[in-house]
C-alpha cells in the first residue's frame, strides 16, 4: 500500500492523517461550548423551556464529541515523540512550556466543570451550573488559544534564539506567544469554529423542521443558527483577508502557492479563479482569471507589482497544487455560507423561515460543510509552510526521528484502521442523537431515549407544553 514512500512521506501522512481527525472534533465543540452557555443563560433569563429543551439535547452530543477530541488528541502527540523526536529536541524549548500551559490551564479548566455542566443542573443550583457551563466554554476558548500561538509560532517564529545545539531557546514569552501571526490565526479560527457548529445545528434543525415544521425546539435552533450564518459569515471574510495579508507579508511563498502566481506581475497580478497546476513546467494550465484583481485584494492597488515564484528557491516552493485547491474549497465554502445567510434573512424578512423547504433541503446538505472548509484551511496552512516545520529556519526533512520506512507505514496502517472503526462509531452515535427529534422530552427527563413523533401534535399543543420560541 505504501511502497517506495520514504519515512518523512509516510510521517508527515501519518500526522496529517491523525490531525484531520482530530481537528473537526475541537473545531466542533469550541462552537458548541458557547452555544450551550448561550442556551442555559437565555434559560435562567427567560424561562422558557425551548432553552433548557435544546441546552439538554446538544449537551449529550457536546459530551461525545468532546471526548473524541481529547482522544485523538493524546494519540496525535505522541508522534511528537515518535516521528519527529529532532524536532521536539530543537523545537521542545518553546513549545513544550505552550503545550503545558494549555494542559495546566485549560484542559483541566474544561475537565473540572464538565461534570457539573453535564450532571449537575439539580446538584449544585443553576448559577452555580452557569458558571460551570460558561468555565467549559471559555476553557475550550483557552485552548484553541493555547494551541494556536504553538502553530502560529511555527509559522512566524519570533522571541528566541539559537543555541550552539540548535535549539531554539526562549528569550521574550510575550513575543513568542503573541507572534506575528497569532492574533489573525485565533481569530480566524474561532469565527471558523463558531460557523462549524452554526450550520451543523442550522442543518439539523432544518432536518427536524423538514419532518415537522410545528417542531418549536427545531424553529428556534434554526433560527439561532441562522442569526450565525448571517453575522459571523461576513466577519469570517473580513478576519480572512486580513489573515491573507499578515500571510502575504510574513510567508509569501505560501500566498504565491495559493493565488497559483508562478510567475512575477510588475504592473498588476491576475485573480486566477480556476485553473489547473503544472508544477513541471511552472504555470498554471486552463486558467480562469480577472486580471489585476490579485493585485487590488492583496496590495489595493490595481497596478501594485506581485512578486511570483520564480522568485523562490526551488527548494523552497511549497507544494503548489494542494495548497491552490484547498485554498478555493475553503473560499468557495465560506461565499456558500454567505449565500445561505443571505438567503435565510430574505426568508425571514418575509415570515417564510420555518416555510422554506428549499432552504431546509440545502441547509441539510450543508451542515457538514464546517468541517470542510476548516480541514481545507488546515491544508492551505500547513501545506503552505512546506518544506519548513519552523519556518525558513528548520526544515521537515531535518526534523524528522530515525525512523524507517516499513516501521512507519506499519503504525499508519493501524492508525487507519483503528480510527476508521473508533471515530467512525463515534460519529454514527452523534448522527444518531442528532436524528432524534429535539422536544419537551428533553426537558422534563434530560434525554432522548428515541425519536419523539411530533406529526400528531398541534402547534397549540406544543405550545402548551412550555416549548414555546420559534
Amino acid at each position: 500500500m505504501f511502497d517506495g514512500m520514504s519515512a518523512e512521506l509516510l510521517a508527515r501522512i501519518q500526522f496529517a492523517f491523525t490531525v484531520s481527525f482530530h481537528i473537526v472534533f475541537p473545531a466542533f465543540s469550541i462552537g458548541l461550548a458557547s452555544y450551550l452557555a448561550v442556551l442555559n443563560g437565555l434559560w435562567l433569563w427567560t424561562k422558557k423551556e425551548v432553552y433548557l429543551s435544546l441546552f439538554n439535547y446538544w449537551k449529550k452530543i457536546f459530551a461525545v464529541a468532546f471526548g473524541m477530541g481529547v482522544v485523538s488528541g493524546i494519540v496525535m502527540s505522541y508522534q511528537f515523540g515518535t516521528n519527529w523526536s529532532v524536532f521536539s529536541d530543537k523545537a521542545g524549548p518553546v513549545i513544550g512550556p505552550l503545550m503545558a500551559y494549555e494542559i495546566l490551564s485549560a484542559f483541566f479548566l474544561e475537565a473540572g466543570f464538565l461534570g457539573i455542566m453535564l450532571f449537575g443542573r439539580d446538584k449544585v443550583g443553576p448559577k452555580l451550573h452557569m458558571f460551570a457551563t460558561g468555565m467549559v466554554a471559555f476553557g475550550t476558548l483557552l485552548s484553541a488559544t493555547w494551541i494556536l500561538s504553538v502553530n502560529s509560532w511555527m509559522q512566524t517564529p519570533a522571541g528566541f534564539s539559537i543555541n550552539a545545539d540548535g535549539q531554539f531557546v526562549p528569550e521574550d514569552w510575550w513575543a513568542i506567544v503573541f507572534n506575528p501571526s497569532f492574533p489573525y490565526r485565533l481569530t480566524h479560527m474561532v469565527l471558523a469554529a463558531y460557523l462549524t457548529t452554526a450550520f451543523v445545528v442550522g442543518g439539523v434543525g432544518a432536518l427536524h423542521l423538514l419532518r415537522n415544521r410545528a417542531n418549536m425546539a427545531a424553529r428556534k435552533m434554526f433560527s439561532m443558527a441562522m442569526w450565525m450564518a448571517v453575522v459571523v459569515t461576513p466577519a469570517q471574510i473580513i478576519a480572512g483577508d486580513l489573515h491573507g495579508l499578515n500571510t502575504l507579508e510574513h510567508q509569501p511563498a505560501k500566498v504565491m502557492a495559493m493565488e497559483g502566481h508562478f510567475d512575477s506581475y510588475p504592473d498588476g497580478a491576475p485573480l486566477i479563479l480556476f485553473g489547473i497546476p503544472n508544477e513541471e513546467e511552472k504555470r498554471i494550465d486552463y486558467k480562469i482569471e480577472i486580471p489585476k484583481l490579485s493585485s487590488l485584494i492583496l496590495k489595493h492597488d490595481l497596478n501594485a507589482p506581485l512578486a511570483g515564484l520564480d522568485t523562490i528557491p526551488d527548494d523552497e516552493e511549497p507544494p503548489v497544487a494542494i495548497v491552490f485547491w484547498s485554498f478555493r474549497i475553503m473560499i468557495a465554502i465560506g461565499f456558500a455560507m454567505l449565500a445561505i445567510g443571505l438567503w435565510s434573512l430574505l426568508r425571514r424578512w418575509k415570515g417564510q423561515l420555518y416555510e422554506a423547504t428549499w432552504l431546509h433541503r440545502v441547509m441539510v446538505l450543508m451542515a457538514p460543510s464546517g468541517f470542510v472548509a476548516v480541514l481545507a484551511g488546515w491544508v492551505t496552512t500547513e501545506v503552505g509552510r512546506q518544506p519548513f516545520t519552523v519556518y525558513g529556519l528548520l526544515r521537515t526533512s531535518d526534523s524528522l526521528a530515525p525512523v524507517e520506512a516499513p516501521a512507519v507505514a506499519a503504525s499508519l496502517t493501524a492508525f487507519i484502521i483503528v480510527y476508521f472503526f473508533v471515530f467512525g462509531a463515534g460519529t454514527y452515535y452523534i448522527m444518531r442523537m442528532m436524528n432524534k427529534t429535539p422536544g419537551p422530552l428533553d426537558v422534563k427527563m434530560g434525554l432522548n431515549k428515541g425519536p419523539i413523533r411530533t406529526a400528531g401534535i398541534t402547534p397549540a399543543q406544543q405550545l402548551k407544553s412550555g416549548v414555546a420560541g420559534g
